[in-house]
């Protein structure tokens, strides 16, 4: 079996800084893509931020400039640093990754259990 673990949530202050991290464990031969989506309440889940295998990083306007993803394959880690927090960035955030259990098996989505981002004063 394969899981993503999440830690870095929290709650910090208008214009503060968290790093969210993504660690997969278990039956791993690669790790594709790691993405980070996000849930505001009564809103649906949106892509915050990817990183393909090769580094590529694809972020939608909203947080651009603010949010930098990047992993550590030597860890199967992902992380998400977040700048200049604002209030609407308040969520919960779900890591995902394509994963490869062999070299013979295709890529397969995992996700995350969530951790909550609250951004408040």
């Amino acid at each position: 079996q394969v899981q993503l673990v999440e830690s870095g949530g929290g709650l910090v202050q208008p214009g503060g800084s968290l790093r969210l991290s993504c660690t997969a464990s278990g039956s791993i031969f690669s790790i594709d893509a790691i993405n980070w989506y996000r849930q505001a309440p009564g809103k649906t889940r949106a892509l915050v931020a990817q990183i393909t295998t090769a580094g590529t990083t694809n972020y939608p306007s909203s947080v651009k400039g603010r949010f930098t993803i990047f992993r550590d394959n030597a860890k199967n880690t992902g992380y998400l640093q977040m700048n200049n927090l604002q209030p609407e960035d308040t969520a919960v955030y779900y890591c995902n990754a394509v994963i490869r259990r062999s070299e013979l098996t295709g890529p397969s989505d995992y996700w995350g259990q969530g951790t909550q981002v609250t951004v408040s004063s």
